[in-house]
């Protein structure tokens, strides 16, 4: 008997439920392995648009399933989601029958597909394996937990496995906001009530990834988990510490190298303080330092809060941040705070005005001013994914409010986080631009670090602070060992330039520091340099 074959064509998603461009892989695409192979399927092949470009051959599958598309598209450091100029290309060769989902589903390309699918791809997958009508549906609690456990060996055939993969779960889906339609913006009020998945099969889930060889993992997909399990029906639940409790210190238990989290609903901190905190301190705890919970502010305009039943006031968001500080500043084992606040702001809803930008910019400046630290503040126009807006966003207004926020508040954020001599450790390096090297730790959010000279990639290293950007910052490896490092590196350090890396290279070896400043000449370099370098 001929073996059932199912293709998965990974061509990235890139949505406010779910992060799937590299290094993280998607939930979905894990759910829709299992679902096949839930259904009797013999085999699945994992394929992403990254292989396909290296010239990867697709299979001769009874299915194929292409998964694509980024709703709130990014800056990506080594690669792209799937265009839809490579969409048209690879369809033809797609063997067996046709399903597409993700954003992409919506393109005139997707017409080329057997089925069009828009809400939970494995549901429809599985009943199309299993003989019955293709429709749209959401999976069951059952089926969901099934699935992923089935689902969870494809991570091994991803390129990035087993380092820097980043395997994102989910705890939950819908919003306890779902009564009142939940914000103007977001689909995810439209799937109804919250269906939760118990700490158990989450954890359930986790060991199989971690058996398989997964090392860092994302908590993602939930629009709070701070409200994560609460058994309150309203709109601003009571949060549930013992189920948060009993579900991350089982995932540190496990034994993964990074886990990290996704949003949180500043209204339900604020209203909640003391099930908050002690949350906070159960995340800052369990997770891996450098930790980021997202907070849907949106807008701090109380007309465009009314207007599109926003979650939280701007004052709710102040509680929230200063919490999160408050608990969450301390330095972990990798040189970052263990907790720390993203801020959403969405452009374009309804009502907004030319003061909108000034309300959102004076908050911003209230954190800045108050000493607190954010590590991401995400700036992005409305997407008409639910529905079309009437505001039209003037792009020079758009333009300039992006550019104030990154020269008066996303530096000295940078500066607070990761002052000068912070030593970074474990920075994945990913890219070689020029001669300038870049990593990240890995994680949610991780800081891009550029180091001022060529080093080979796909490895670990340390990284000493020494300047900031607006976006990134700038570090050398440590430590630096002076007398073997190739004289570009040593272009590289503060204070040193071509002439002194000159110098320095016809000088050495150096035996002592006190023969290294005779060469440098400069106290002020030497002082610089003196926690960076050693004498190899």
């Amino acid at each position: 008997m001929k073996e059932i074959v199912i293709a998965l064509i990974d061509g990235y998603i890139d949505d406010p439920a779910a992060l799937g461009v590299p290094p993280y892989i998607s939930p979905m695409i894990r759910s829709i392995a299992g679902a096949a192979l839930d259904a009797g399927a013999d085999r699945v092949e994992y394929i992403s648009i990254d292989m396909i470009r290296k010239g990867r051959k697709l299979p001769d599958a009874a299915v194929s399933v292409v998964l694509s598309g980024n709703t709130v598209p990014g800056k990506y450091l080594r690669t792209m989601p799937m265009s839809l100029k490579e969409l048209a290309e690879i369809t033809p060769k797609l063997k067996g029958w046709k399903m597409i989902s993700g954003s992409a589903a919506d393109s005139k390309e997707a017409e080329a597909f057997d089925f069009i699918v828009k809400q939970d791809p494995a549901a429809s997958l599985y009943d199309g394996i299993m003989g019955k009508e293709v429709l749209e549906r959401y999976r069951t609690l059952d089926e969901w937990n099934r699935w992923m456990l089935l689902g969870a060996d494809i991570v091994t055939q991803h390129q990035d496995f087993p380092q820097p993969l980043i395997v994102e779960m989910e705890s939950y889906r819908g919003c306890h906001r779902y009564k009142s339609g939940g914000c103007s913006y977001c689909i995810e009020p439209l799937k109804g009530k919250p269906l939760m998945r118990s700490p158990e099969d989450i954890l359930a889930e986790a060991r199989r990834l971690h058996d398989n060889g997964v090392r860092n993992i994302r908590v993602g997909g939930q629009t709070c988990i701070v409200s994560y399990f609460s058994e309150d029906d309203s709109e601003i639940p009571r949060p549930n510490p013992s189920a948060v409790r009993e579900l991350f210190e089982g995932l540190r238990d496990i034994g993964f190298d990074t886990i990290h989290v996704d949003n949180a609903n500043p209204a339900v901190i604020s209203a909640y303080p003391e099930e908050s905190e002690e949350i906070l301190r159960i995340l800052a705890d369990c997770c891996t330092d450098g930790n980021v919970l997202a907070l849907g502010m949106e807008s701090a305009d109380p007309f465009v809060i009314t207007e599109n039943n926003l979650n939280s006031t701007s004052e709710q968001v102040m509680d929230a941040v200063r919490m999160i500080n408050r608990i969450g500043s301390e330095r972990g084992e990798r040189g970052m705070p263990k907790l720390l606040p993203g801020i959403n702001i969405i452009c374009g809803l309804d009502g907004e005005t030319k003061a909108t930008y000034g309300m959102d910019l004076e908050i911003l400046g209230r954190m800045k001013d108050e000493g607190l630290m954010i590590r991401r503040i995400n700036i992005r126009q409305v997407l008409p994914v639910r529905r079309p807006f009437e505001t039209k966003v003037d792009q020079r207004r758009f333009k300039k409010f992006k550019e104030e926020v990154r020269e008066d508040i996303d530096r000295a954020m940078l500066e607070r986080i990761v002052p000068y001599g912070t030593i970074l450790k474990d920075v994945y390096l990913e890219l070689n631009d020029g001669n300038v090297t870049f990593g990240r730790q890995i994680g949610s959010y991780p800081l891009l670090v550029g180091i001022p000279y060529r080093m080979e990639t796909d490895q670990f290293v340390d990284v000493f602070i020494t300047e900031w950007g607006f976006r990134s910052i700038t570090g050398i490896s440590y430590p630096f060992d002076i007398n073997h490092m190739p004289m570009s590196s040593l272009e590289g350090l503060p204070g040193i330039g071509k002439k002194r890396a000159s110098k320095l290279v016809m000088a050495r070896p150096f035996s002592s520091m006190e023969e290294l400043a005779e060469v440098i000449e400069d106290p002020a370099v030497m002082d610089a340099l003196k926690d960076i370098i050693v004498l190899g």
